[in-house]
């Protein structure tokens, strides 16, 4: 069985075990003098320390924001679904940058291999444009701004 208590000090919420009532500790917030209470039923708590605890009291009521038209989060559509939506539904533009720095692992660059296979998957019929990039961005790594490049590719589908 668990007393809990507040320091007269700084009001910090604290707990002890029963058998230490009466004694003397610090508080290891403000490191203040106290004195640990008697068990009282408003003191003592049994049962699971999160069940118990000032976040577990408390009644949340939370709402999800609902708004007119298209859902906040659109499901991912199922092949079937692909398949009956028409041509012009099928073929919308799409934009998809690759970045160099995304494409090293371990030491190996794939840049290249990546931007060919979704290329590849795209189809050339599908590309629109195909636009390369340069940025800058600071690396944490390092400390520096480092300078690297980029392929924007537009796309049907």
């Amino acid at each position: 069985m668990d007393i809990f208590f507040h320091c007269p000090h700084c009001k910090q919420e604290l707990e002890a075990d029963a058998s230490a009532a009466g004694s003397i500790i610090n508080c290891p917030t403000c490191n203040g003098q106290i004195t640990v209470p008697q068990p009282d039923p408003t003191n003592v708590r049994t049962g699971s320390p999160v069940k118990a605890s000032a976040a577990a009291r408390e009644q949340k009521q939370y709402k999800v924001p609902l708004r007119a038209g298209a859902p906040l989060i659109e499901r991912k559509k199922t092949e079937e679904e692909e398949e009956q939506e028409s041509p012009a539904e099928k073929k919308k533009l799409r934009m998809r940058v690759i970045r160099h720095s995304d494409c090293i692992e371990v030491g190996v660059d794939h840049y290249e291999k990546v931007v060919t296979d979704f290329l590849n998957k795209v189809g050339e019929e599908n590309i629109v444009s195909i636009t390369p990039l340069s940025y800058t961005h600071w690396d944490m790594a390092t400390q520096k701004i480092l300078t690297d490049y980029a392929v924007q590719i537009i796309y049907r589908k």
